[in-house]
C-alpha cells in the first residue's frame, strides 16, 4: 500500500524510488559524455587501487571523492535539463546557473584528481 502525503496523493514506494534513481544514474551515464569520463575515470582508480592494494583508509577517501563527482555531475545534468525544459532561448541567468552547476563539479573533480595524485604517488614512488 502506498503513502500518501499531505494533499493526498500517493508516495512511491521505497523499491519504486530506488528504481527511479537508478534509472536516472543509467539515464546519465548513456547520455552524458561528462559522467561516461567519470565512470572511466573510477574504473581506472578501482583497477590502480586494487593494484597497488592501498590501504582502506585511502580506500575510503577515494570512495568518498568519487562518489561526490558523480552526484555533483547527477544535480548538474538535473540543473541543466530544467532550465533547458524552462527554455530554449539564450538568458543570462539560464547561462549563469548552468555554469555555475558545471563549475561545481568541475571544482569537486579537481580536488578528486589531487586527492588520487596525493594517495597514488605514496605507492608510485
Amino acid at each position: 500500500m502506498a503513502l500518501k502525503d499531505k494533499k493526498g496523493s500517493k508516495k512511491p514506494r521505497l523499491v519504486k524510488s530506488f528504481r527511479y534513481a537508478i534509472e536516472g544514474i543509467l539515464s546519465a551515464l548513456k547520455t552524458e559524455r561528462n559522467m561516461k569520463i567519470h565512470a572511466a575515470a573510477a574504473v581506472l582508480v578501482v583497477i590502480a587501487g586494487c593494484y597497488f592494494r592501498i590501504t582502506l583508509s585511502d580506500w575510503v577517501i577515494l570512495i568518498i571523492v568519487m562518489g561526490g563527482v558523480f552526484s555533483l555531475e547527477l544535480i548538474n545534468t538535473a540543473i541543466e535539463k530544467n532550465v533547458d525544459l524552462i527554455t530554449k532561448d539564450y538568458h543570462p541567468l539560464a547561462k549563469t546557473a548552468k555554469d555555475a552547476a558545471a563549475g561545481a563539479v568541475f571544482i569537486y573533480a579537481v580536488v578528486s584528481v589531487i586527492a588520487g595524485v596525493l594517495i597514488f604517488s605514496k605507492y608510485i614512488l
